[in-house]
């Protein structure tokens, strides 16, 4: 995917704050820095050393409840694990009970939280929730 392609996706997704083409050309040209997925769905990744944290996931309104977004977790889980990673990170915010019900059901737990984190148009901040799990090779995605 390119990084308009990835732009327009996450615009669709996510009404607060997209992320804009030259945000994902400059994670792109960084080192460890993967996407999987396709114009329906994409999660963008970044391995340093034995850590790997999705950076980003998202899916087209028009797309979801199709398991997009579960098989986009196995499938970079797995080219994490075989790239050395030996534990996943991410965040969420507080609010989003979807995405933490898929995560949670992915095998991730809350670590902690930064209070405020997500600026929200016409409401109050919202929390973001750190979460996290083992990846073991072969196991990504259990």
């Amino acid at each position: 995917m390119t990084p308009e392609e990835m732009a327009r996706l996450h615009r669709a997704a996510y009404d607060d704050r997209p992320w804009s083409a030259t945000e994902f050309a400059g994670l792109m040209g960084a080192k460890g820095v993967f996407v999987t997925g396709d114009a329906r769905a994409f999660a963008l990744v970044r391995v340093l050393f034995d850590e790997a944290e999705l950076l980003t996931i998202a899916t087209h309104p028009e797309h979801r409840r199709q398991g997009l977004a579960r098989r986009l977790m196995e499938d970079w889980q797995a080219q994490a694990a075989a790239m050395g990673a030996t534990r996943a990170l991410l965040e969420v915010a507080a609010d989003n009970g979807a995405a933490q019900a898929l995560y949670l059901s992915c095998g991730y737990r809350e670590d902690g939280r930064r209070k405020g984190y997500y600026e929200r148009r016409g409401a109050p901040p919202a929390d973001a929730l750190l979460m996290s799990r083992p990846l073991t090779h072969g196991q990504a995605g259990a």
